[in-house]
Formats: structure tokens, C-alpha cells, sequence
């Protein structure tokens, strides 16, 4: 069953943000979205066959997804993950050390997740997990922020599931860390009901290409 709700009459803190590797103030405050509670789509379509679009994972052996805490920067733009709002993402690679650390490789948008395993499996890595925020499993908050609408954080370990088993909502008008994103539910109803009042259009793992990461890194 599906546990999001929009949260409402909050405020929520935002840590300072990084820019090229290095810290600086925000000192925007996020203004929460108007009451309402989204029920579940009963008639959607079924989930969309989730197939692998870059390098393979064996879900049997595969590594358990791990808290991504303060400490954690994104291996693609050096900003400290849990302190910026949007989906988080982690890949596990066997004997590869991304960006130089054990595994995994640790992102701040799933765009920019994809786009750096697009670049690994043209070197030959082999990807043995990728997780990505489940907004089905979360109680997540759409918040206006600077003009933008965007969604809430949740970088704990039991926030993540497999990319091969979800469904994303790719380019809604809803915001990550890095602009618009792919934010991903393991409900396809969910995913439905996200694209239907926030734009954007569906796609399984194997949807996902090249080409669609850099439209979104240029949107």
C-alpha cells in the first residue's frame, strides 16, 4: 500500500548548498504547498516493464543500499546530498572504486545517477545495484522554493529501491537538487497520478537513454 501523503503547514529547513565542491548560505526559506491529500489512482495502467538500460545488476547478490548522511557529497557536482531537496540515487559497481571511494557511487539527482553510469559502462564497468528514492514508500512534500516547486529528501537507506523495479516521472515540472529530474515510484499508480498533476511523462529503467539525461540536464 502506498504510504506518501503531501505534507502540509510545514516550513522545511534547507542546509546550505554547494557549488563546485564548496559550501555556501542559501538563507531561502520553502513555502509548502496548499492542503490536500492525493488518493490513489485505482483504474492506472499496469507498471511498465522495468528493463536494464545501462550495465546489469543480479538482484540475488546484490549489495543492500546504505544512509546517505552529511557526510556524503554527490560524485557528479560535490554538493552535500542530504541537504538539498529531490531524489537521491546510489550504484554499486564490482571492482571499480567510484570516483576514487568504496562503493557506492552517491548522487543528489537521479539525472545526474544515470548520466554517470552511462559514462562507466562505456568503460566497461559492471553496475551491480542501483537504487534510487521510492516516493511510493515515503511521506514526501511538494514545496514552492525561489519560484520552483520542489520535492522533498529522503536519503535514508529504507527510502531507496531497485531502478529495475520502479516506475519514473521524468521532466515534471517538480524539482530536484539540479532542476527537473526523475523521481521514481515502485507503484505505477503512484507514478500516474504524480505525471497527471505535475507533468512530465513515464518510463522504466530501460526507457531511460543517453539522450533523455542530457535533455534534462539542459532543461
Amino acid at each position: 500500500m502506498c504510504r506518501h501523503t503531501h505534507r502540509t503547514g510545514e516550513e522545511r529547513a534547507r542546509g546550505p548548498e554547494a557549488r563546485d565542491g564548496r559550501e555556501t548560505d542559501r538563507g531561502e526559506t520553502a513555502a509548502v504547498d496548499s492542503v490536500r491529500r492525493r488518493p490513489l489512482l485505482v483504474s492506472g495502467a499496469a507498471a511498465l516493464a522495468a528493463l536494464a538500460g545501462c550495465g546489469s545488476s543480479d538482484s540475488g547478490d546484490a549489495p543492500e543500499p546504505v544512509d546517505l548522511t552529511t557526510e556524503d557529497r554527490c560524485d557528479v557536482c560535490g554538493m552535500v546530498i542530504p541537504n538539498h531537496p529531490g531524489p537521491s540515487a546510489e550504484i554499486f559497481y564490482a571492482d571499480n572504486r567510484p570516483s576514487g571511494h568504496d562503493d557506492p557511487a552517491r548522487f543528489d539527482s537521479t539525472w545526474e545517477a544515470f548520466q554517470y553510469d552511462f559514462e562507466r559502462n562505456d568503460r566497461g564497468w559492471d553496475r551491480e545495484a542501483f537504487y534510487v528514492t521510492d516516493y511510493s514508500e515515503v511521506d514526501y512534500s511538494v514545496t514552492e522554493e525561489g519560484g520552483d516547486s520542489v520535492v522533498s529528501t529522503h536519503p535514508d537507506a529504507g527510502a531507496f529501491a531497485d531502478a529495475e523495479s520502479v516506475t519514473f516521472v521524468v521532466g515534471s515540472e517538480v524539482k530536484g537538487a539540479m532542476g527537473r529530474d526523475l523521481i521514481a515510484f515502485s507503484e505505477g499508480s503512484d507514478a500516474e497520478a504524480f505525471a497527471d498533476e505535475h507533468g512530465g511523462s513515464l518510463a522504466a529503467l530501460g526507457d531511460v537513454t543517453p539522450e533523455t539525461i542530457a535533455q534534462l540536464g539542459r532543461a
